[in-house]
């Protein structure tokens, strides 16, 4: 059996959370919000046992930061960094979006 690790949200990617969650109940209706939400909350769980499944970020390849991995429930993309026995959740964003900005800023600040 595979080494679990422990995944922990930054209060940055749960801001991002609380954003989605609330843009969706807005413009589409609350049950749709909760639907994805919950998507997003059981991609990133699995990160429990298989964290190293994620691929680079290419916005951060590109400067050469290999810290950080991504796994997606489309078109949204979940940035986290493994530490240990610890995954930490940095960033969900759409992937529609230029990230380029935001991944910098976020993460290299």
């Amino acid at each position: 059996m595979p080494h679990t690790h422990t995944v922990f949200l930054t209060q940055g990617a749960m801001d991002d959370l609380e954003a989605i969650h609330d843009y969706i109940f807005l413009h589409d209706s609350p049950g749709k919000a909760d639907y994805v939400i919950g998507k997003i909350e059981n991609t990133f769980g699995k990160l429990t046992l298989f964290p190293e499944r994620g691929a680079y970020p290419p916005e951060l390849l590109e400067v050469g930061v290999r810290e950080y991995r991504e796994v997606f429930f489309k078109p949204y993309r979940i940035i986290y960094r493994i530490q240990y026995d610890r995954v930490y959740i940095m960033v969900i964003a759409d992937g529609r979006r230029d990230l380029q900005t935001l991944l910098l800023r976020r993460l290299l600040k």
